[in-house]
């Protein structure tokens, strides 16, 4: 099976395809596609949905490598409002 996996970061981004056996875990896509031991990753999604290393992969899955926030949500919100 074909998976995509994705680890991302403010305006770009790295996208792998790797090729799983049937039965492939989260973790497995993420060892291939050679992004394992990445220390600013700090979970994993599967089309967005939070998942964890041991979740088995589905034909055509895209695996997101999560990072964690450099900016409080809330914060963001407020900053941006203010400079309307």
């Amino acid at each position: 099976m074909k998976v995509e996996v994705i680890r991302a970061w403010p305006r770009r981004f790295d996208t792998v395809t790797v090729e799983l056996p049937d039965g492939a875990l989260l973790a497995d896509a993420v060892r291939l596609a050679g992004f394992a031991g990445d220390p600013d990753i700090t979970g994993y999604a599967i089309h967005g949905v939070v998942a964890r290393a041991e979740t088995a992969l589905h034909e055509g899955d895209r695996v997101e490598l999560l990072r964690p926030l450099t900016v409080d949500p809330k914060e963001a919100r407020r900053r941006r409002a203010r400079k309307d």
